[in-house]
């Protein structure tokens, strides 16, 4: 019996290693924004590289309410979301914890002569009121606004800090990734989008805000205000392997990761 008890505690770690997923398959689930999903997905395979016997870590879009929702339901492990919760999702128990800060992006394609808007001009453009490059000095050429679908933690948050009451324009395309946006953008040289600071990079050319640059450096210090958080959320508590994925994530190996990708860290 003594032999057994001994054989039993020995073998713990790798049979918690071998924990399910809320869904009783065997892998870990995270499902949410498209914003968060390459962070996630980027460290979730360097979990793996050094937990080679742990269950998969599957990473899944669908946007930031989808993933409130799959986490609410079980549906998933952990969901992500680009935004706080709001309204009732604040009270269903649900545990949040920031991962990281993203900043939003303005961006048009590199041979655009704009190349600083004010907070009053984003919006204007993007509700349609200005419709013409030539109106902010730029080329006589109709603006083409792209925008992310309804649901999108980036939409919502480029609503509230940059719309206000005011709403997009419904001529605008409308796309389900931030990266999606940034293509469009980088093809077309009369369109404007709004993207992650992470995911600005030659093919497109981010705009100053009254005179700001989109950079970390001035997330932190606070003078560039279009930022908003990454969450992670689940219900209850977590299983073995998710929780530790989650500890990992919030290291200082995966902080400094996700600071190398462009995010904000250092937050709690």
């Amino acid at each position: 019996m003594a032999m057994a008890w001994c054989c039993s505690l020995l073998f713990l770690p790798a049979c918690r290693n071998l924990d399910t997923g809320r869904s009783g398959t065997a892998q870990i689930t995270l499902a949410g924004s498209t914003s968060v999903e390459p962070f996630a997905e980027l460290l979730a395979e360097r979990y793996m590289q050094s937990h080679p016997d742990s269950p998969p870590i599957n990473v899944q879009g669908g946007g930031s309410s989808s993933g409130i929702q799959a986490a609410l339901s079980g549906a998933a492990d952990i969901g992500m979301s680009s935004r706080d919760l709001k309204g009732d999702e604040l009270d269903q128990g649900l545990v949040t914890r920031l991962i990281a800060r993203d900043a939003i992006a303005v961006i048009v394609h590199p041979s655009n002569a704009i190349s600083d808007l004010t907070l009053v001009q984003v919006r204007d453009v993007f509700s349609g009121a200005i419709a013409n490059w030539r109106d902010l000095g730029g080329e006589n050429s109709p603006i083409v606004v792209v925008t992310r679908e309804e649901g999108s933690g980036t939409r919502g948050a480029f609503q509230e800090l940059v719309m206000g009451n005011a709403q997009i324009t419904p001529s605008a395309l409308r796309q389900d990734s931030n990266g999606a946006v940034r293509v469009i953008v980088a093809s077309d040289r009369h369109a404007v989008g709004y993207v992650s600071l992470g995911l600005v990079d030659a093919r497109v050319k981010g705009l100053h805000l009254g005179g700001v640059v989109a950079s970390v450096e001035n997330v932190l210090n606070g003078s560039y205000g279009l930022s908003r958080p990454f969450l992670f959320l689940w219900r209850g508590e977590l299983g073995f392997v998710a929780q530790d994925y989650v500890d990992y994530v919030l290291s200082g190996e995966g902080q400094s990761q996700l600071a190398r990708e462009g995010l904000v860290t250092g937050e709690r």
